[in-house]
């Protein structure tokens, strides 16, 4: 599905490493890693940036990857370090795989533009480098996002945020818990969008999805109706 050349992303709607649920993704991430990495020992780089460079987040990531997968991993701290885009570069120069854990999306995103780090990011992924994120890193390459990082004065738990606008759509993730006010702010505010439970992953290549994955949860293809009325689509 994924060409060499190909701008590829694949987004996680949720999941938890720790407990392993997301495993049949991971293979199949560990799968094109490999394939990239031809005869040597593929590499996978991990960001946690949305959990402010949280280590042990970065531990569970590594004895999934490492010792279940045997990929070698990596982690891009930026949180509480200076700025070091050689040093960053070095790290994604060497990844097949570059994934990016959950946590706080608006601050990663604010984050990554103050220190340099989203313009290194967008070159590996027009090189064709496989982007992997999960929760925060799997919405916000998306150009309008359904987040819990957002502080609204009106209180409301969550809320609409723009990404980064790699991806031209409108996005949630933990789609089975947030359903229902995700549903209603798509029938009267969009045409279109994608809800991913966890457990499910979108793929997406050159800009648009192509399809799906699955270790347990679906994702849905959202589509209003200008009066109110919305209709889901199983990818």
């Amino acid at each position: 599905m994924f060409g060499a050349g190909t701008k590829r992303i694949i987004a996680i709607g949720g999941g938890e490493l720790k407990e392993r649920t997301t495993l049949a993704i991971d293979e199949y991430i560990a799968a094109l890693a490999k394939e990239a990495a031809g005869e040597r020992r593929a590499n996978a780089l991990f960001i946690p940036t949305a959990s402010h460079d949280f280590m042990p987040y970065y531990n569970t990531f590594h004895k999934v990857y490492t010792g279940v997968f045997d990929i070698k991993t990596d982690v891009l701290l930026s949180v509480f370090k200076d700025a070091d885009l050689e040093k960053w570069q070095g790290k994604i120069d060497k990844a097949d795989v570059i994934y990016v854990g959950g946590g706080d999306t608006v601050f990663m995103i604010e984050h990554w533009k103050k220190v340099g780090l989203l313009p290194l990011l967008r070159k590996a992924y027009d090189s064709g480098k496989l982007i992997v994120g999960l929760s925060a890193g799997a919405i916000c390459w998306f150009s309008d996002i359904y987040t819990d990082s957002l502080k609204t004065e009106d209180g409301a738990q969550y809320a609409m945020f723009k990404g980064l606008g790699w991806i031209d759509g409108i996005i949630s993730p933990h789609y089975g818990s947030r359903m229902l006010d995700f549903d209603k702010i798509v029938c009267y505010n969009y045409d279109c969008a994608f809800g991913i439970e966890d457990n499910a992953a979108l793929l997406i290549k050159d800009g648009e999805v192509v399809g799906s994955i699955s270790a347990g949860g679906a994702a849905y293809r959202l589509m209003a109706d200008g009066k109110g009325g919305l209709t889901k689509e199983k990818i």
